[in-house]
């Protein structure tokens, strides 16, 4: 039982840096949006 819990907790501690990281490469992806849109005008 002990094993099982350390699995999810592993498991959500992942689930979290991932969203985090997905986050990161959308805010990236604007940011390069936002300068080639501006280049462009």
């Amino acid at each position: 039982m002990r094993h099982l819990i350390s699995i999810a907790i592993v498991t959500a501690a992942l689930a979290v840096s991932a969203c985090n990281t997905v986050a990161g490469v959308g805010r990236d992806v604007q940011s390069v949006g936002e300068t080639v849109e501006d280049v462009a005008e």
